[in-house]
């Protein structure tokens, strides 16, 4: 921090002088009916109403750029247009307001906005100065439309993330971006659905109810009230279950991402990007932080602060705290923010690091300066910001450098230093300070006038004011140098001073509190070196209006009358006005209710007649109210009693007054029909709580006295209320006060309690008596100890009405008795009993020894100790405490602090339990014993082993190099071996179509491989891989995983298949070149085949041949059809047809004529089946919907048809299944394949009824491949 230079001893009286003068800032041109007094001085300009910085106008409006001022004599005006002078009598649109420098441009009649668009600044001047506004910076505002664009419908699966873009069109100002339907409904948002600072609508996860087809950004332009809106998206969300329908409609690959289902997953950010990012904010705005996640279940946003707390008062959260906003943001609000989304599968965090940076903000702006000729003054201009702000001065507008030279003026910095200035000194100054924020510009003017003092307050005014409130006399003044102010009461008196009076720096004399003595004639003095100037004014002081008598609560029959009464008293020379109001509003206009000097009579009350009435009485110079309740009851059939709470007991009366005891008698009040059941009694201690009442007793409606129990000392008054059905009455009136006579304490303080907060200290404690416990004056308190095992004499000290007592230099942690008695001045309480109580408590002195631990298995140990002697424990034996340690290797000892974990065991137990222990480690202990002090020193340290256990499950396991018959399995070793591991057990087993699991299959691996291979297993065939190590103990925990072995591809060429078994000779067929595998009919149960495919193109003749062996016969799980009821429906129906057929060929051969079938089959033959004519038909062909019309098309990536177009019982069965729900091809006991994969009729339905059949689960799976 930098030294403050001392002032020099001819510098002090210009500081004292400069503070005499800071309030004498502007010569006051608008005194009301005054100004006539200071018309002859002259002031310069002052910009007193400007256009904003940024001003943005309404096209569609006349543009009116705003400067107004004021000075003596007053300012002509003038205008710069980017930087050049504005001439606007060459400009018929543009005119200026009469005495005003305010701009007119008329754009309505010829003209458009963007021809006045630039900076303009204004400049006021008259012969004392010239003041300038702002840089106004003139732009129309703009509402561009949104370019055209075609939006393609977004298809999602349920669960996965998406962004609406909203991206609106540039617009002056910006716009306010909102999402709405079609009906100019909102659009709901959550936690899960919610709109970004950028407009943009983000899903963390989409759910179907998420479906529509009217997703629309508006952007609102609120300076023109226009709206702008994009073109809607559609947006269809779709369920797993429909996913094979959605498929099966022959969905396009660019229509929705991705074929699985979406699982749940953790966190990630969609905006904003990346771990880290920046923001810059600039002082006093509203710092917005924005994070938004994307995660199934939906993410949780938190925000902390890294180097600090989020300040309380200015942190909100919007936008379900994805948005962090802190409002008047500072400089200290500069740091690390992070936002942390979180769900149950893990967390994300991304750091905002945010610079606050400010425009330039005044810390000492310039101020007006009236000088005297010959005096000295200065003007300040201190401005900071975030960078620092340049600052820099211009007189009359001119820059200083350049502005001609004044000898009585020095610039030293953001100061103008003044010193013996003259009349050719006035000028006006601006002080710029501006930095690449902004900038700030302030007008101040020094004016040398040599004015004597003027009194402007108008002569002999009267104030008059009420009795018991303040006074304020005015004495408005002006003069140059300041002139100095006195008041005096009478033509004689003496100056008033600021012991009774306030004498503010405006002249104004307040007096605080009017009395009637404060009447009279008050002067006003004004003085200067220039001359003095006087005025009287006169005070009358007046009584308060009051109401004496105010109206009253009031119940009455509905159709009877009722009437309120006001009496006013109010000074005799003012006159109140009396009104009447009803629920704080008029008297309603109806002739019912009148008037009469102090009444308001209603009369044929009704139930609208009921509320609240005010009596209001006001006079010129105060105003009083009072208010009553009028409560409209139905009047009874017939003439009835009136119930009421009763009336308030009277005549209350003291008798038989005792020392500790009193008779109290009353009279009851009315009933009001309902009978009194109890009456209630209360007392107050005027001497103690004064206007508050206690609950004392409480007798039957029956009695009318009561024998009360009084304590010593207190100023009794008693007040009696009745209480019936109805409810309470209020309370008597007060009975007269009884004091009784003081006595000795009956009770001594409870809660007595010694406990020592030092090692040699003992506290005592005690709970004070309250004022009636202590039954006379002089409370005081004996407080006497001793130690419990001593033969010591009692100590004792008596203490005023405190509550603790500190005994010093105790020995530490010894049995005390204690003893608190009450005393007064008239004597002392019973004995008290004794309690006993322990001072100050040390650390324990010795550590436990004989430490023995006890290994029960891997993770648990016993550990026991003998105990210290009681002695040394020095305190209250709360425990002992376990600390124990895993051993480190030295590499690891030197990376980190080891780790130390601690159990307390309560009271004197000598043993313990210490779980959760890791196996096969090595710990150390020590034992430490615990007092209320804290832990004495530790046992020495005890070494033990764990024992081997099981270890934990690997860390990872993943299947690599998937092929047709291998797959290859790489994993990590068990974070916690637990001890040496011996080998590594592989078990896995295959999962049919109907997700049953195959035999399975036990491996074994040795402890140092982390890779294996498994070889010849069947192609397309899902595994699942159970995985876990052991070490001699047992077996870890396991790890499983699934994986499929791979299908093989085909060329684009049409292949040859054939198999062969044994010596026989090849069978063969011939393929589509299309088709990506092959159904093998007729194979023998038992038996081993080889397969070959191969494929000729122009490099010539490439087949594959591989081996395989069908499973063996097994009874056929078919339903029998033909004894279901559909089946046979369905045969009796084609026998029908059959026979119409047969009729209407029988009729047509009759006739003569032919009936083509075999023709029309010949010509349209499929050429899909002419290979089962070539050969005997054992190899039949399996075919998709798809492929008809596909047949050229190549195989897509990630197809799952085998590629050597064979079936296997167990790879086929399975391996279909994956694709969809309902594929029954099962093997008979010849092995051959049984189900509708397709043939003609297949495709003659699905081309015939595409609209309404669902397609087969066979062919979904090719579409989706």
């Amino acid at each position: 921090m930098p030294k403050k230079k001392p002032f020099s001893a001819g510098r002090v009286p210009l500081i004292l002088f400069l503070c005499q003068i800071v309030s004498a800032l502007d010569v006051p041109l608008d005194h009301g009916g005054k100004a006539k007094l200071l018309d002859d001085l002259v002031q310069p300009p002052t910009i007193t109403q400007q256009s904003p910085k940024d001003y943005i106008i309404d096209p569609r409006e006349n543009i009116v750029i705003q400067c107004e001022a004021k000075g003596k004599p007053p300012p002509s005006f003038s205008w710069t247009r980017n930087g050049t002078h504005f001439d606007i009598d060459k400009d018929p649109l543009v005119t200026m307001k009469p005495g005003s420098g305010t701009l007119v441009i008329n754009i309505m009649s010829d003209g458009k906005a963007e021809t006045y668009e630039g900076i303009y600044q204004c400049t006021a001047r008259n012969e004392r100065g010239a003041a300038i506004s702002n840089n106004i910076v003139v732009r129309p505002s703009r509402s561009p439309l949104w370019t055209k664009e075609r939006l393609e419908p977004i298809t999602l699966r349920n669960g996965q993330s998406l962004v609406l873009p909203c991206r609106p069109p540039v617009g002056l100002p910006p716009a306010i971006i909102f999402w709405m339907d079609n009906s100019f409904q909102r659009l709901p948002q959550s936690e899960r659905v919610s709109q970004g600072l950028n407009g943009d609508l983000y899903f963390s996860n989409v759910l179907p109810e998420d479906t529509r087809e009217d997703y629309i950004c508006y952007a609102r332009f609120n300076h023109t009230q226009t709206i702008q809106q994009k073109q809607p998206i559609s947006l269809k969300v779709i369920s797993v279950d429909e996913l094979n329908d959605t498929i099966a409609a022959n969905l396009s690959d660019t229509e929705f991402y991705g074929a699985k289902p979406s699982k749940e997953r953790p966190p990630t950010f969609l905006t904003p990007e990346g771990n880290e990012s920046l923001k810059e904010e600039l002082r006093g705005n509203v710092l917005s932080l924005e994070c938004i996640a994307e995660g199934l279940p939906t993410p949780i946003i938190y925000w902390i602060k890294e180097d600090g707390t989020l300040p309380v008062n200015r942190t909100f959260y919007r936008n379900f705290k994805k948005t962090l906003q802190i409002t008047q943001v500072s400089e200290a609000d500069s740091g690390n923010y992070q936002c942390i989304a979180k769900n149950t599968l893990g967390a994300v965090h991304h750091t905002i690091s945010v610079t606050v940076k400010a425009a330039p903000y005044w810390i000492v702006a310039p101020q007006n300066l009236v000088l005297s000729p010959g005096e000295n003054g200065t003007l300040i201009c201190r401005a900071n910001g975030n960078p620092k702000p340049r600052i820099g001065w211009l007189t009359n507008g001119v820059p200083i450098e350049i502005a001609p030279d004044d000898p009585s003026r020095k610039i030293d910095g953001d100061t103008i230093i003044f010193s013996n200035v003259q009349e050719r000194s006035s000028a006006v100054y601006q002080c710029n300070a501006s930095n690449e924020y902004g900038y700030l510009l302030a007008n101040a003017f020094v004016n040398v006038l040599a004015e004597p003092p003027r009194i402007l307050t108008s002569a002999n005014t009267l104030y008059q004011v009420i009795a018991n409130r303040p006074a304020l006399l005015d004495c408005a003044f002006f003069g140059s140098p300041r002139p100095t102010i006195e008041w005096f009461k009478g033509t004689r008196g003496s100056a008033l001073h600021e012991d009774i009076y306030v004498l503010h720096d405006n002249g104004t004399l307040e007096i605080p509190v009017a009395q009637k003595d404060s009447t009279g004639t008050y002067t006003c003095v004004a003085r200067n070196k220039l001359g003095m100037a006087k005025n009287e004014v006169h005070l009358e002081i007046k009584d308060p209006t009051r109401i004496i008598k105010q109206p009253e609560y009031a119940v009455v029959q509905r159709g009877s009358k009722v009437s309120f009464e006001c009496k006013v008293k109010h000074d005799h020379t003012l006159i109140p006005t009396i009104m009447w109001l009803k629920d704080n509003g008029e008297l309603p206009n109806d002739e019912r209710f009148s008037i009469d000097k102090d009444h308001l009579v209603v009369t044929d009350v009704s139930d609208d007649d009921g509320g609240t009435y005010t009596c209001a009485a006001n006079t010129t110079l105060d105003r009083v109210s009072a208010s009553a309740v009028l409560r409209v009851v139905a009047p009874p059939p017939t003439p009835a009693p009136i119930y009421d709470v009763p009336n308030p007991p009277f005549d209350l009366e003291l008798t038989n007054q005792l020392d500790k005891s009193v008779q109290l008698t009353w009279t009851p009040g009315d009933d009001n029909n309902s009978p009194i059941t109890k009456f209630i009694i209360e007392y107050e201690d005027a001497m103690r709580e004064a206007g508050i009442w206690h609950h004392q007793a409480e007798v039957s409606g029956t009695q009318t006295t009561a024998q009360l129990k009084l304590s010593p000392y207190v100023n009794y008054s008693f007040r009696v209320m009745a209480e019936n059905s109805i409810g309470r009455s209020v309370p008597s009136e007060a009975s007269e006060q009884y004091l009784t006579k003081a006595a000795e304490p009956d009770q001594n303080p409870t809660a007595v309690e010694g406990l020592g907060t030092e090692p040699d200290n003992l506290v005592i404690t005690w709970k004070p008596l309250n004022g009636f416990e202590s039954n006379g004056p002089g409370l005081q308190y004996k407080v006497s100890w001793r130690q419990k095992d001593g033969d010591d004499e009692w100590t004792s000290v008596v203490v005023a009405n405190v509550s603790k007592y500190i005994v010093s230099g105790t020995p530490t942690f010894v049995p005390y008795l204690i003893k608190v008695q009450s005393l007064n001045d008239v004597g002392f309480a019973p004995e008290p009993a004794a309690v006993m109580g322990h001072s100050g408590e040390d650390l324990p002195m010795v550590a436990p020894g004989n430490v023995r631990v006890n290994v029960v298995n891997s993770t648990l140990a016993e550990v026991h100790w003998d105990p210290v002697p009681l002695k040394s424990v020095r305190g209250h034996l709360q425990g002992y405490r376990i600390y124990y340690w895993k051993a480190q290797g030295s590499s690891k000892r030197n990376r980190r602090h080891i780790e130390k974990k601690i159990l307390t065991f309560q009271g004197s137990k000598t043993h313990g339990m210490l779980p959760g222990l890791q196996p096969y480690s090595h710990y150390t202990l020590n034992v430490r014993v615990v007092n209320g002090k804290g832990e004495g020193p530790a046992s020495t340290d005890r070494g033990f082993h764990t024992p081997e256990g099981v270890p934990s499950a690997p860390s990872s396991l993943k299947i690599v190099n998937p092929t047709l018959d291998s797959l290859t399995l790489e994993w990590d070793p068990p974070s916690h071996p637990n001890g040496i591991l011996t080998e590594y057990t592989l078990k896995y087993q295959p999962i049919n179509s109907t997700h049953e699991l195959g035999p399975l299959v036990d491996l074994k691996i040795p402890a140092n491989k982390t890779r294996w291979t498994l070889k010849n297993l069947n192609f397309s065939t899902r595994y699942k891989f159970y995985f876990y190590a052991q070490t001699s103990v047992g077996s870890g925990s396991q790890i499983t995983e699934e994986a499929i072995t791979t299908v093989d591809e085909a060329g684009i060429l049409p292949p040859d298949v054939g198999a062969g078994k044994g010596k026989e000779e090849w069978r063969k067929a011939n393929v589509n070149g299309s088709r990506s595998f092959f159904g093998l009919k007729g194979l023998m149960p038992g038996t081993a085949y080889k397969v070959r495919v191969g494929a000729e193109g122009a490099s010539g003749f490439v087949s594959s041949e591989d081996v395989f062996e069908t499973g063996p016969a097994m009874a056929s799980r078919q339903v029998d059809i033909a004894t279901q009821g559909w089946f046979i429906g369905l045969m009796c129906a084609v026998a029908l047809l059959i026979l119409i057929l047969l009729i209407v060929c029988f009729i047509r051969r009759n006739k003569g004529g032919k009936y083509p079938v075999k023709e029309k089959e010949d010509a349209h033959a499929d050429p899909e089946i002419q290979p089962m004519k070539e050969d005997d038909g054992t190899f039949g062909e399996y075919r998709s919907f798809e492929s008809d019309a596909e047949d050229h098309k190549p195989l897509k990536k990630g197809s799952r048809t085998p590629s050597d177009r064979t079936v296997k019982k167990e790879d086929s069965d399975g391996s279909l299944a994956d694709y969809g729900e309902g594929v029954n091809g099962q093997f008979n006991e010849d092995g051959s394949f049984i189900g509708q994969y397709s043939g003609r009729r297949e495709k003659e339905q699905a081309e015939g009824n595409e609209s309404s059949e669902a397609p087969s689960p066979v062919n979904a799976m090719n579409s989706f491949v």
